[in-house]
């Protein structure tokens, strides 16, 4: 049951919002071998002086707070950042330098639905439960 949760500067419509949660969704199911019923997304549009970056140059800022199921590998992790970063900068001209992806992870029963708790996520298994 992930959430991933958008800040952004960007003005996005709320066409733009749902293409972009239905790309990311994919990316997620995608990358991190599960299934989309239960990935959630938020996206929050934030004034320009609401977000800050270090490294950042003109151009609009993007994170992601990325709250999923313990167990993903690195490589999952990573695969699925850069894919969804990769598709920011392609679609809406974010500058690498102003997009960040911050992952937390909890154990598969802290995250829960009115239906259901989360177990704990197999590699191996069939991705129809995960998250």
């Amino acid at each position: 049951m992930p959430l991933l949760q958008f800040d952004t500067t960007l003005s996005l419509s709320d066409a733009e919002k749902t293409t972009l949660a239905d790309r990311v969704t994919a990316l997620y199911t995608d990358e991190m071998a599960t299934t989309a019923g239960h990935v959630a997304v938020t996206i929050r549009n934030r004034e320009p002086a609401d977000l800050h970056l270090g490294r950042a140059v003109d151009g609009p800022l993007v994170f992601l707070d990325a709250e999923i199921r313990q167990g993903r590998s690195l490589e999952r992790k990573r695969s699925f950042a850069l894919a969804t970063m990769a598709y920011l900068g392609d679609t809406f001209d974010v500058p690498d330098e102003n997009m960040k992806v911050v992952f937390t992870e909890h154990p598969g029963e802290s995250m829960m639905g009115v239906d259901r708790v989360g177990g704990e996520w197999d590699e191996d298994g069939d991705g129809e439960d995960d998250d």
